[in-house]
């Protein structure tokens, strides 16, 4: 078939038009070109199927997000009842008028302190409730002196307290030069109060456990000193404002201790034994993907638990999180007041310490420099048996900090695990002269096998600082013996049957 453009100048005025030759027997079907609203339906399909896709995949993602932690949605409605149940002062008539149009003051009360964890929320609602009462009182203090100076010392006063820098009236010569005094004392005295509560949220104790209550403290502190209200007005309002705001954090602290608890001090507790256990899988893991066969001379791809020291290096910002608001929580379960919360940090700097070493164990593992699998063989076992061994004392760490008790298997582990360290030691130190009875070259090849040897030596007695860690949390947490409970029932036995020993004399 052949396609040829012709031009005729008579009928079509000089137009080009296409002719198509096609061979005898043969059939051709022309297809006509869709026309505009066919192009703009069928674009409107796509659109459409596209949304759908993107709204599924979104659907998906919150679902995952909901299943893999169902406390999240009872986190929802949570905070859904939280409201629902503060609403109602001020949609029912009499409450209303019994707190009067400060009653927006508790749902934002809500709104603001309700969090996820028991010890967030009470660290939340005693700051806000503080910092309201505090600087509720000391701006009343301004506003009353401020309103007794006069009108021209006022706005004086006022300013000064909150630190605002403008244009203020003339003093008149005839005014009292006590009212003057008082004026300019009071304002020296407000600033000072305001900068060094702004001064405040950088010192590290007060940011870590107050700083959102100096925010509430700075925030209303301004709102009351500003006010034009009068004496007797102010005080009623700051009256159910405070009221108001005491009811928001009853209904929160009442709502997220009751139904359904998620306490800060056992989530860390969960997190750092689960980080125990993946820095566990992974220090075992690179070993055995280090001696695993390689076929066909290509890298195996990495085992799965071979990441989890990445949980450990990303999780100190969450530790230092729960550990300021696991403080904050009353007692529960196992966790009493006082609660050595702070060495749950030194526990996990200890496992990040550990898991550096093996982020470099790791690195040695993936290179695409490895050492001949001939050389690999000397020292496989003993790699293989101190990497299982510092397994198994992890392992034996995070049982003990599970169940909150000490047992006698974990120095055992660590017993173990120094034998097979030495006997590792003595290989490393006879392979050189068994390469260099092979080959000289053979020497050189091994370089590599030297470092993995040595990081996992390394990474050996790094796991006995987290065991240390351990041990000091236990002694501070009181953990109670696992083997005394078997003394104490052959105790309770021979106390029930005192004959018993003289019977089998």
């Amino acid at each position: 078939m052949e396609m040829a453009a012709v031009t005729r100048d008579g009928k079509n005025g000089g137009v080009p038009e296409w002719r198509v030759t096609v061979p005898e027997g043969a059939s051709v079907t022309l297809e006509h070109e869709a026309c505009l609203a066919a192009r703009a339906w069928a674009w409107m399909v796509s659109c459409v199927v596209v949304l759908g896709e993107k709204v599924s995949g979104f659907a998906k993602r919150i679902w995952k997000i909901g299943a893999d932690d169902p406390r999240r949605a009872v986190h929802g409605l949570k905070v859904g009842l939280a409201l629902a149940l503060v609403s109602v002062f001020y949609y029912t008539r009499p409450l209303y008028d019994g707190v009067g149009g400060a009653a927006m003051w508790a749902i934002m009360t809500v709104v603001v302190i309700f969090e996820y964890t028991v010890g967030g929320c009470v660290y939340k609602g005693f700051n806000r409730a503080a910092a309201t009462v505090s600087a509720g009182a000391i701006a009343l203090g301004v506003h009353w002196i401020a309103a007794n100076a006069g009108h021209e010392y006022e706005p004086f006063i006022r300013s000064g307290s909150v630190f605002l820098l403008g244009k203020y009236p003339r003093v008149p010569v005839h005014e009292s030069r006590i009212v003057c005094a008082l004026a300019n004392g009071l304002a020296t005295r407000s600033v000072r109060a305001a900068s060094m509560a702004t001064f405040s949220r950088f010192i590290p104790t007060v940011k870590a456990r107050f700083d959102y209550g100096v925010t509430i403290f700075i925030l209303t502190y301004s709102l009351v000193a500003v006010s034009g209200y009068r004496v007797e007005a102010l005080l009623a309002m700051a009256q159910q404002r405070v009221c108001t705001i005491g009811i928001g954090v009853f209904m929160c602290l009442s709502v997220c201790v009751l139904i359904c608890p998620v306490w800060a001090g056992q989530e860390l507790h969960r997190l750092t034994v689960r980080n125990m256990d993946k820095l566990a899988g992974a220090v075992e893991a690179c070993v055995e993907d280090y001696f695993a066969e390689q076929a066909d001379g290509k890298q195996q791809p990495p085992s799965a638990g071979a990441d989890g020291y990445k949980c450990v290096l990303n999780s100190k910002a969450s530790e230092d999180s729960q550990a300021n608001l696991a403080r904050w929580e009353p007692a529960h379960g196992r966790f009493g007041f006082r609660h050595p919360y702070e060495q749950y940090k030194n526990v996990g700097a200890a496992m990040r310490h550990c898991a550096y070493c093996v982020e470099a164990l790791s690195g040695c593992v993936r290179s695409e420099i490895q050492a001949p699998e001939h050389v690999k063989r000397h020292l496989a076992d003993g790699c293989t048996t101190v990497a299982a061994r510092c397994a198994r004392v992890l392992g034996e760490a995070a049982s003990s900090v599970s169940a909150m008790t000490t047992s006698w298997s974990l120095e055992f582990a660590v017993a173990d695990m120094n034998t097979a360290v030495q006997e590792l030691q003595s290989d490393l130190r006879e392979l050189p002269s068994k390469l260099a009875e092979e080959s000289p070259a053979t020497v050189i090849d091994a370089v590599q096998l030297f470092t993995v040897t040595s990081l996992l030596i390394e990474v050996s007695t790094r796991v006995e600082g987290v065991v240390d860690a351990v041990d000091t949390l236990a002694s501070l947490a009181g953990f109670r013996s696992a083997d005394a409970k078997p003394e104490a029932s052959e105790t309770e036995t021979k106390a029930i049957n005192p004959d018993s020993d003289e019977e089998a004399h």
